[in-house]
């Protein structure tokens, strides 16, 4: 008798929190500098969409990943705004990040918003493109959207 595979529900509760999970935890990699783990959860053909339309690929992208984030420099760093759609064995999750930078003593602040597509191959979500998208002041998302928050590179402990 031959086994049929198990069919996973994306759409169930543990799928959405697994992805919640997956998108904290690509933030902080992000904020950590963590190449090792952040290379654990991008797919090999994984490719990163910079807001001027520049494509790295993983390679580059894993390079850039090591230095990118420095807490001197990045001094607050929050996310929210999180928006998570799954179809079939493709994930899009979606949220905005908000960033004041120390540039030449000033507090410059903005937003990104990302994209960052999973696909769910051989038991696993893998990140097989990243995309960020710079977000014009009027269509910031508020602060009751705040997902996580980081201050100087370490993460705040949010209360209800």
């Amino acid at each position: 008798m031959q086994m049929q595979p198990t069919q996973r529900n994306h759409q169930s509760a543990e799928t959405m929190n697994e992805l919640r999970a997956l998108n904290a935890h690509f933030i902080h990699n992000f904020v950590t500098n963590d190449v090792r783990s952040h290379d654990a959860i991008l797919h090999p053909a994984f490719i990163n969409i910079w807001p001027t339309g520049q494509r790295w690929d993983r390679a580059t992208y894993l390079k850039y990943w090591a230095t990118a984030f420095d807490p001197k420099v990045i001094v607050y760093w929050d996310v929210r705004d999180e928006l998570i759609t799954v179809i079939g064995d493709v994930a899009l999750v979606r949220s905005t990040n908000k960033h004041i930078r120390r540039r030449d003593g000033n507090e410059v602040t903005g937003m990104t918003m990302y994209t960052d597509t999973y696909l769910f191959e051989n038991g696993a979500w893998k990140c097989i493109q990243a995309q960020l998208t710079s977000v014009a002041p009027e269509h910031q998302p508020s602060d009751d959207t705040i997902v996580s928050v980081y201050i100087e590179g370490k993460r705040q402990e949010r209360h209800a």
